[in-house]
């Protein structure tokens, strides 16, 4: 389960989303976000659905990929499925009732919207992720934050810590999944059991994971402390940001996809 999980990972390649500017891709990338929430009719999701497959076409990433980053967050999907199935009330009479619950049309249709929405959301924000290497991604977050620098906030810090942060996510999955193959060589009961005792057994997991990641973090400090590292101050790139046409045209695109699904919510809410 541990492997499938590939948020933060970044996939070399040599396609128009690779070479992309990352500043586009980040402010797209909330946009999506964003009509993913405004379009909430099957023709917006319809629209988003097709619009993400095509950029992982363009990105020449396999679908598989979509997979393994949604596989380890179906129970979070699953969960609130049942929740907005079972207690989302409805017009008329439900279409099944047993005990207190009651499945009503909107339960169905919510439960279905709310599930695609988590797929798509996932599935989106990793493909920035996918196509973006993380040096360049905090350069695309420290330009684009640089307007705070005004209000005296330290931007090129906090861009680095979020980089940092999604770039150690692989690293810790790995190293959770290396302590807790450890363990099960030395007996450890970890897929056996009730939920308490599945609980209580992942102490040994968790106390060599904090103490690894406090001593890689310390480690990291010290790396940056013997390298001279003060901040964004004085810094040069070795790798400029420039737009190009190809970033204008994907931009254009992006805007009216996102703009017919902005319609499309309008004529559901006129008909509906």
């Amino acid at each position: 389960m541990l492997r499938d999980i590939t948020i933060g990972q970044h996939f070399p390649g040599d396609s128009v989303l690779h070479k992309m500017d990352p500043r586009v891709k980040l402010l797209l990338t909330i946009a999506y976000i964003v009509m993913l929430f405004v379009g909430s009719n099957p023709a917006g999701l319809a629209i988003s659905i097709v619009f993400l497959a095509v950029l992982y076409a363009v990105a020449k990433l396999p679908l598989r990929l979509v997979a393994r980053s949604v596989k380890p967050i179906l129970p979070i999907i699953l969960f609130t499925a049942v929740l907005n199935l079972f207690f989302m009330a409805g017009a008329g009479e439900p279409l099944l009732a047993w005990w207190i619950f009651k499945i009503y049309r909107e339960g169905i249709y919510y439960a279905v919207v709310m599930a695609v929405r988590i797929l798509c959301l996932i599935a989106g924000t990793s493909l920035l992720t996918y196509t973006t290497s993380p040096i360049v991604l905090t350069d695309a977050i420290e330009q684009l934050l640089r307007p705070l620098a005004k209000l005296h906030l330290p931007v090129h810090e906090l861009a680095m810590m979020m980089t940092i942060a999604l770039r150690f996510i692989p690293t810790l999955i790995e190293e959770t999944d290396k302590i807790m193959n450890a363990q099960k060589a030395r007996g450890a009961q970890l897929d056996s059991g009730n939920l308490r005792e599945r609980v209580r057994a992942l102490i040994p997991v968790l106390i060599p994971l904090f103490i690894s990641a406090f001593r890689r973090a310390d480690e990291l400090a010290m790396a940056m402390e013997c390298r001279c590292y003060h901040g964004g101050e004085g810094r040069t790139r070795l790798k400029q940001l420039h737009l190009h046409g190809s970033d204008l045209v994907i931009a254009a695109v992006a805007v009216l996809v996102f703009a017919a699904i902005g319609i499309s919510n309008l004529f559901f809410e006129r008909i509906g």
